[in-house]
């Protein structure tokens, strides 16, 4: 039986030097849940926030075995908790995903220079609670606000920056999660507007808010397209790590 852990602290070393802002918004607390066998004395763990869940620890499967319902991206800390995802879900898809390093400084002018290429006819916005509410009336869009549990935690945690055509969100960047030093970009753009630099002007324009109000806009990239978009913002790519999404609502077990 596995239990959702109150005290996040009892698992703080276990994920130590594990640098996933995710991870920290579960231990912090801020939102997403940690789950464990043992919670007087955890020595394995399952952080999980948006669809990612992240494996720490000495590998248990139990804790692979009761996935949460849906897509999850399984994210192991070692070639072990690899191999019990791998045998419990053998359709998972194993992909590669692209790490950022945490410390960019960032050009505030050269962003705000960004900003001028909005081209006309087109509008940016920040997220308030008109803008939340047409987030999710697209599936491009809802990754925006969805990983938050109501609006009211959006408005309080969340930043975001959209841009508007005729009305329409056609791209946008947020925080998919939030913990206390930060968020976690989150950035796109519907297929039919592609190409027309919006993806820059929307993070350009969430990164300057961020560092506005004394936050860092940490970035994971999931294919090498998005780690060149973030390279033009000053961040660096640091290492890939293996990721498994598992599409299923059943486990397979």
């Amino acid at each position: 039986m596995i239990y959702e852990l109150n005290d996040t602290s009892k698992v703080e070393k276990l994920f130590e030097g594990w640098h996933e802002t995710l991870i920290y918004s579960c231990i912090q607390k801020i939102m997403g849940k940690v789950y464990v066998v043992n919670p007087e004395n955890p020595i394995s763990a399952f952080a999980f926030v948006g669809c990612f869940g992240f494996y720490a620890g000495q590998p248990n499967l139990e804790l692979i075995k009761e996935k949460p319902a849906g897509f999850v991206i399984m994210v192991p800390q070692n070639r072990k908790w690899a191999e019990l995802i791998e045998r419990v879900y053998p359709d998972a898809r194993k992909v590669t995903r692209y790490a950022i390093r945490k410390d960019t400084i960032f050009d505030p002018d050269a962003l705000k220079k960004n900003l001028q290429l909005l081209p006309d006819g087109y509008e940016l916005r920040n997220i308030d609670g008109i803008i939340y509410d047409k987030c999710l009336e697209n599936p491009v869009t809802a990754d925006f606000v969805s990983a938050f549990g109501s609006k009211e935690q959006y408005l309080k945690y969340g930043r975001g920056m959209v841009i508007l055509k005729d009305g329409r969100i056609v791209s946008g960047a947020s925080s998919y999660t939030r913990y206390k030093e930060g968020i976690e970009l989150e950035v796109e753009t519907v297929e039919s507007e592609r190409r027309r630099k919006l993806a820059l002007i929307s993070c350009s324009a969430l990164i300057l808010r961020c560092l506005e109000e004394g936050l860092y806009p940490s970035w994971d990239a999931h294919n090498m397209n998005s780690v060149h978009l973030a390279e033009k913002f000053g961040y660096q790519f640091d290492h890939t790590y293996t990721a498994y999404e598992v599409a299923s609502n059943e486990r397979t077990h």
